[in-house]
């Protein structure tokens, strides 16, 4: 699909995507202490990054799995959760953010830490007693699923 030219692009908000995958075993979630990365190193977090450049968010999903978790996921295998719109009101354009996750209970291969530059440790927890700290965003989400509250379809968040 092609857009039209838009002479207006720098009126406009960009939103950057990200996938973020809930692997589940049973009531635990799988998780990695980030490092390296220059956004909220030393917290955990699950597996998750930015789509790429003509990539589904599904598309990102599984292969973020692949990436950082060693983990084959067929794209049926991913069951929504929720999306957040995160943004800063009065911030510049680029800051808003789009998180899509996905919870996940079936796959192939065992999970092991395959980016050890962006990550220092992997492992499970259960969902009612976490690491500390988690990124904040995705505590909103973890928390939910530990309680049984039901996730909106979509949620914005003002930072």
């Amino acid at each position: 699909m092609t857009y039209a030219a838009d002479d207006h692009l720098a009126e406009r908000t960009l939103l950057v995507a990200a996938a973020y995958v809930v692997l589940r075993r049973g009531d635990q979630v799988l998780m990695q202490l980030r490092q390296g990365t220059g956004y909220r190193d030393g917290h955990w977090a699950v597996l998750a990054g930015h789509v790429d450049a003509g990539e589904s968010v599904h598309e990102a999903a599984v292969r973020e799995a692949l990436e950082e978790g060693g983990v084959t996921i067929e794209p049926g295998d991913l069951v929504p959760l929720t999306a957040l719109h995160r943004f800063a009101r009065g911030g510049p354009a680029v800051e808003q953010r789009l998180d899509v996750f996905f919870e996940v209970t079936r796959w192939t291969g065992e999970p092991d830490l395959r980016e050890p530059d962006r990550a220092a440790r992997m492992a499970w927890f259960a969902l009612d007693a976490l690491p500390e700290p988690v990124v904040p965003h995705e505590r909103l989400v973890l928390d939910a699923l530990a309680s049984g509250t039901p996730l909106p379809a979509f949620r914005s968040l003002a930072s």
